[in-house]
C-alpha cells in the first residue's frame, strides 16, 4: 500500500506588502447615488493583488479584526492567490472600512479606521522570517500615517528587509486627513531615503515639496537615495528613471469611470515586471497600461486586469 502523504509546500512570496487592508463601499451612480457596491481596498492589499494578477507570488503583512469583514478579505486573498500568513487577527481591533462617493470633482473618500486592527500593529508583530525570505517589501505613506505604532512597524520592516538584502519599494500615497503635513514631509522623506524603488504621484510630491516639474521631482527622489523612481502623472502617464536613464510614458487610452486604486495597480504591476526581469522602460509601460485598465470599472480591486488582459491591450495599441 502506498503510504506517501501529500504535503503542502509553503513557497514564500516574492513580494510582501505591509499595510492596512480594508473593505470598500463604492457609489455606483444607480438609485440616485444611494446604491453602493461592496468591494475591497487598502492600498497595500490592492498592490499585492495587482502583482499577483500579473503572475508574481505576492503576500500581505498586517492585521485584521476577528470579524466578518476580516474573513471576507482572507477569502479574497485565497481566491487571488495572495499569501496572508503574515496577517494576524487582532480580537481587540476591527477591520477598517471606507466609502467612495463620486461627483463633479472626482471621487471622495470617507474612512472608518481609527482603532483598526492594522493601526494597532507593533514591530514585534512582524514575521521576520517571511520578510527575509522575500525579494521585495512594499509599504506606503498610509502605513506610516495610520498610527505611531504602525509607523514604527513600517520602519522596523524596512530595516529587516535592508539587513537581509531585500528590495524595498515605497508609494507616497499621501492622505492629508491622516496626519499633519510637517510630520508627513519628514517621515515620507525618510522612507524615500531608505527605499530602492520609489512610486510617488506628482500630486503627492507637489504637496510634500512644492516642486511641480516632473523631472525635478524624479531628481529629488533619486538624490534622497531611491535607486529607481516611477512617478505617476495621472492622465499624463508616467515618468520612470534611475541614475542612468529616464523615460516618459504616454497614458494608455481608455474610458475611465473610477480611478480608485489605479496607483496601486501601477505599483504592483511595475514591481511584478521588475522582478520578472523587465528593464525600467518595459516595466513602466506595462504598469501604465495595467493602471489605465483598472479605471474602466468600479472599485479598487475588481477592475485590476490580469497579465493576459494587460498584454492584449498592449498589443492592440502597438504601432
Amino acid at each position: 500500500m502506498d503510504t506517501t502523504e501529500n504535503t503542502v509546500v509553503d513557497t514564500p512570496p516574492q513580494i510582501l506588502a505591509l499595510g492596512e487592508p480594508m473593505v470598500e463601499f463604492n457609489q455606483t451612480g444607480a438609485g440616485d447615488g444611494r446604491l453602493y457596491l461592496q468591494g475591497f481596498g487598502g492600498d497595500t492589499s490592492n498592490f499585492a493583488i495587482a502583482a499577483a494578477r500579473q503572475g508574481a507570488r505576492a503576500g500581505c503583512i498586517g492585521a485584521l479584526g476577528d470579524d466578518a469583514n476580516g474573513r471576507a478579505l482572507r477569502a479574497l486573498w485565497d481566491r487571488e492567490g495572495v499569501d496572508h500568513q503574515g496577517v494576524r487577527n487582532d480580537p481587540q481591533g476591527y477591520t477598517a472600512i471606507y466609502f467612495v462617493a463620486h461627483g463633479a470633482n472626482g471621487h471622495e473618500f470617507s474612512f472608518f479606521r481609527r482603532g483598526s486592527a492594522a493601526s494597532r500593529m507593533r514591530p514585534s508583530d512582524l514575521p521576520r522570517e517571511r520578510i527575509e525570505a522575500a525579494r521585495m517589501l512594499h509599504l506606503s505613506g498610509i502605513t506610516l500615517a495610520i498610527s505611531d505604532s504602525a509607523c514604527d512597524t513600517a520602519f522596523a520592516g524596512i530595516e529587516m528587509a535592508r539587513a537581509a538584502g531585500v528590495t524595498v519599494s515605497f508609494d507616497t500615497n499621501l492622505r492629508r486627513k491622516l496626519w499633519a503635513l510637517p510630520r508627513a514631509r519628514a517621515l515620507i522623506r525618510e522612507a524615500i531615503s531608505r527605499c530602492d524603488i520609489c512610486l510617488p504621484s506628482q500630486e503627492d510630491m507637489l504637496t510634500l515639496t512644492g516642486i511641480d516639474d516632473a523631472d525635478a521631482l524624479v531628481d529629488h527622489c533619486l538624490q534622497l537615495g531611491a535607486r529607481a523612481v516611477a512617478l505617476k502623472l495621472g492622465a499624463a502617464g508616467a515618468l520612470v528613471a534611475d541614475a542612468r536613464q529616464r523615460h516618459r510614458i504616454a497614458p494608455h487610452p481608455c474610458k475611465s469611470v473610477d480611478a480608485t486604486g489605479a496607483g496601486d495597480t501601477f505599483g504592483g504591476s511595475f514591481v511584478a515586471r521588475w522582478l520578472a526581469g523587465d528593464e525600467l522602460l518595459a516595466a513602466g509601460r506595462y504598469a501604465a497600461v495595467a493602471a489605465a485598465l483598472s479605471t474602466v470599472g468600479y472599485g479598487a480591486v475588481a477592475p485590476i486586469p490580469t497579465a493576459e488582459a494587460t498584454r492584449q491591450a498592449m498589443q492592440r495599441t502597438q504601432p
